[in-house]
């Protein structure tokens, strides 16, 4: 009981950062001066503060650029192989992870926010769906934690990949995003493996050859369906783009309108976004909970370990980030 209110508190402290910046942003839009300790100076703090205080000593977060943006500085970093944006106030006191534009239009949450496991509807065979971002750390994160449990519950399940409308990691993960799509369309039983494959590295080629993907069938499948929902053209038309920054990626926007889907990753389950660790234990044990009876496997002993955030190995990461 004390862990999860320590983790409340510290989810909550998390949204509270993020309601500040939001005040941070219109204060920039009306031009007000900013008290400045210098870009490179604020950096190196906010890096060290993040290996220090959020990421697992074996993953190190690198800054690849700092420049400002209004009364900001808008940071490049890179998380175990992944790019990710964040933002940092000029005096070097208040990190987080994105900046929200107010006149971006979103569609209305349409469901609740998060339940606890415990109210979860219960199935004979639970449908579980984890949205991602193909190259979101967290969203891969999430394939590390999930994939043994989907392996270990094979057909009592029925599990699926799905995507959030939107990429915030640029042309290749749409372009990911579509192929992982069409193996699961196309190659369901090989889903598993390349995604197993693809979490260490990211390196899809290699896998796509690892698994004996059929690359013609891919091929085909893929640019039916770039075609089907206009994912090349939106990709290359910024005025589709989501705030003018991050190119749609509409295959499951339905869905995600939903579920009230915000980021990778968003599990739902049996229709209803669920909470759950990342670990392999917590995503068995978050599932097992919507059985009508649970079968043997909800007993059998899983990883208890939390992988990192991205590509790799490693343990020891928190369950609380997001890309969204």
């Amino acid at each position: 009981m004390k862990e999860k209110k320590k983790n409340f508190w510290k989810y909550a402290t998390f949204a509270l950062i993020v309601i500040f910046a939001i005040a941070i942003v219109a204060i920039n839009n009306r031009n007000q001066s900013c008290q400045s300790i210098g870009k490179d100076e604020a950096a190196k703090k906010a890096i060290d503060f993040i290996n220090k205080n959020i990421l697992p000593p074996t993953t190190k977060a690198v800054l690849e650029n700092v420049e400002r943006d209004g009364c900001l500085y808008k940071m490049a970093i890179n998380i175990g192989g992944q790019k990710l944006e964040t933002y940092l106030t000029m005096d070097g006191n208040l990190l987080f992870p994105q900046a929200i534009d107010l006149n971006t239009k979103l569609q209305p949450r349409t469901t609740t926010p998060q339940q606890e496991q415990s109210d979860l509807p219960k199935t004979e065979k639970p449908k579980v769906e984890l949205f991602i971002m193909s190259y979101c750390p967290f969203g891969v994160q999430s394939l590390k934690g999930i994939i043994p449990v989907v392996k270990l519950l094979k057909n009592k399940i029925d599990f699926s990949l799905e995507f959030v409308d939107y990429a915030m990691h640029g042309e290749k993960e749409v372009y990911e995003n579509l192929r992982m799509y069409c193996i699961e369309k196309e190659q369901q039983d090989k889903l598993l493996d390349y995604l197993e494959c693809f979490v260490k590295d990211g390196n899809s080629e290699r896998c796509l050859d690892e698994v004996n993907i059929d690359k013609d069938s891919l091929k085909e499948c893929m640019d039916k369906t770039d075609k089907e929902y206009g994912i090349t053209e939106s990709l290359n038309d910024r005025t589709k783009w989501a705030g003018g920054r991050f190119p749609p990626f509409t295959v499951h926007t339905e869905l995600n309108k939903k579920y009230g889907v915000r980021g990778s990753p968003t599990l739902v389950i049996n229709g209803q976004v669920a909470r759950s660790g990342r670990d392999p234990a917590s995503y068995l044990s978050t599932i097992c909970s919507a059985f009508t009876e649970e079968p043997e496997e909800c007993s059998m002993e899983v990883s208890t370990q939390t992988p990192s955030p991205g590509f790799g190995g490693g343990t020891g990461g928190s369950s609380g980030g997001n890309c969204g």
